[in-house]
């Protein structure tokens, strides 16, 4: 399938440089970024990274919801790393 797309002058030379030394056209550059962009799952979409907020024992939920989520994201952004 055809797409067209407008780029910058700016991004149409360093895109099209890129793909060169690639050794690719530019098409199968643009097709690469967008594969590989789809292919990326979202940080904010997975929601498992909040379960099991409130079994660590002593911890209230209700009180602390804020730090307890901050937590939770944050180790399990650390977890993809």
């Amino acid at each position: 399938m055809r797409t067209q797309i407008h780029l910058e002058s700016e991004q149409h030379a360093l895109a099209k440089r890129k793909a060169v030394d690639l050794g690719i056209s530019m098409a199968e550059y643009i097709r690469r970024l967008v594969e590989q962009d789809l292919a990326q799952t979202s940080p904010n979409s997975d929601i498992t990274a909040i379960f099991g907020i409130g079994d660590s024992g002593g911890s209230n939920i209700a009180v602390d919801r804020k730090t307890a989520t901050a937590e939770a994201i944050t180790v399990h952004r650390d977890a993809r790393r």
